[in-house]
């Protein structure tokens, strides 16, 4: 049964149509990254050929592993675990997280407002599947960033769809979507991700409009896909941001629903790591 072919279809329409016809053509790979693809594709601004050839050999990538006849089981788990690394690392590029870090690299004994049994139970990424937000509060320095970028590594590794973005250049961004009639279609690029981290939240004042659109991603992901903010200021601060009292307790009760809240504390550990290298004594030459 041939498949409808319309043009102006609405992105949910669109992704439908996408899905059916990669079941039917059996492209599984195409069907499982095309978002991740289609999303990387904007954000690099691909020709339409470029777009076609990043699909096409993603699946090329997939298929290699199945048409390789390979009686050695050794050798066909390398295949498997090497095709894995590469996902993982496409999806960790997808991100966009400014640098790397990791929650091996963490140390949690500079710093013991955090919890280690909590960021571990974190890292396993129940919290993404229950579609959960997560919040990180506390000083400049105190690991919120770092622990950010660690726990979405950990979910792009574990195969899930991790964008990462500031809070100023979110709302810019969403700013000029309404401004140039694309807001509908961004908002929805970034309600399909999995995991979506926020930083930097409150750093800055936001204007109403800003703020407004704001709240409309977080409505647009709430209950479906979850949300990781850190920010440099207490709820009770948040209004500095959100000078509108009445949306700012919308957007609070939006990131703390069902939601982790972690407390990093007020010592700055970056801070004390560089005064205690400055005290240690000169090796003599």
């Amino acid at each position: 049964m041939p498949l409808p072919r319309q043009r102006g279809l609405t992105e949910q329409a669109a992704d439908a149509a996408i899905d059916t016809a990669c079941r039917l053509l059996r492209l599984p790979s195409i069907r499982n990254e095309f978002n991740e693809i289609a999303d990387r594709a904007i954000k690099d601004q691909m020709t339409y050929r470029g777009f076609l050839a990043e699909l096409l050999m993603t699946e090329c990538d997939d298929a290699e592993l199945l048409m390789t006849e390979c009686d050695d089981a050794e050798l066909l788990m390398t295949e498997c675990d090497d095709r894995a690394r590469r996902r993982s690392e496409r999806r960790i590029k997808a991100a966009g997280f400014p640098r790397e870090k990791s929650l091996r690299a963490f140390d949690f004994d500079a710093n013991p407002n955090i919890d280690a049994a909590t960021v571990h139970t974190l890292a396993s990424c129940e919290w993404i599947k229950k579609s959960q937000p997560l919040c990180l509060i506390g000083d400049s320095g105190t690991g919120k960033s770092h622990m950010l970028i660690a726990l979405g590594t950990e979910a792009a590794m574990k195969g899930y769809r991790v964008r990462y973005t500031l809070a100023t250049k979110l709302v810019n961004e969403l700013v000029e979507a309404a401004d140039e009639k694309q807001l509908n279609k961004t908002i929805a690029r970034y309600g399909r991700v999995d995991l979506l981290c926020i930083d930097e939240l409150g750093y800055m004042e936001l204007d109403r409009r800003g703020a407004e659109l704001l709240f409309q991603v977080l409505t647009e992901r709430e209950e479906k896909n979850s949300v990781a903010i850190a920010s440099n200021e207490s709820f009770g601060g948040w209004t500095k941001t959100f000078t509108d009292p009445r949306l700012c307790a919308a957007i609070v009760d939006r990131l703390t629903f069902n939601g982790t809240i972690i407390e990093t504390g007020t010592d700055s550990y970056r801070l004390a790591t560089t005064r205690a290298r400055a005290e240690q004594p000169a090796v003599a030459g």
